[in-house]
């Protein structure tokens, strides 16, 4: 039925992100290349030498991989283990850049030379640091940037540290005058 009102028009479509349009063309071209670099190597040599090179990029970025979690879980049971009652934490060397490290594995995992190469670099640890350090610093600069109301607070309230790693658990009431007295709450539990 109609009633001789005009139907809303949906507003414009709002604009696309720079990201959300450059992703999948960047995509798409980084696969066209991958496979005629690979095409150029099977020219050059053989397609026995692309199968090998194919080969030992999966088991390479499988053994990194696999390295990479059992170092990652180490590094979190022993820190389980220090955060026992009467342990303080000590601060181990070398135990950042696993997520970087499997990166660099998966990316030898995928078949090309262009990710055999980029999963290289991110093996190398002075790479690892350059990256991990301007990862840091931009979603630092992000949460900065975000307003508050927006999930800037949560972030900002996720990432403070407390020297001896306890969380005191409570809950606030508010005692507004004029406000009728409630049924007492709860104990607390963990």
């Amino acid at each position: 039925m109609t009633t001789g009102a005009q139907t809303p028009r949906p507003s414009a479509r709002p604009r696309r992100s720079r990201l959300r349009t450059s992703l999948p063309l960047g995509l798409a071209a980084w696969l066209v290349l991958e496979i005629w670099l690979l095409t150029v190597v099977a020219g050059a040599s053989s397609g026995w030498v692309v199968l090998l090179i194919l080969v030992a990029g999966l088991l390479a970025g499988s053994v990194v991989i696999k390295r990479a979690g059992r170092r990652a879980f180490r590094d979190l049971t022993e820190r389980l283990r220090q955060q026992q009652p009467g342990a303080v934490p000590a601060p181990r060397a070398n135990s950042e850049g696993n997520g970087l490290t499997m990166l660099g594995g998966l990316l030898l995992m995928i078949p090309g030379v262009i990710s055999d190469a980029l999963g290289l670099l991110l093996l190398l640890p002075p790479v690892q640091k350059a990256v991990s350090r301007y990862t840091q610093r931009t979603v630092e600069r992000k949460l900065r940037e975000a307003g508050p109301g927006l999930l800037g607070d949560a972030f900002r309230q996720a990432r403070m540290h407390h020297p001896d790693g306890r969380v005191v658990q409570g809950e606030v009431i508010r005692d507004e005058p004029g406000d009728a007295p409630q049924d007492p709450r709860p104990p607390l539990t963990r």
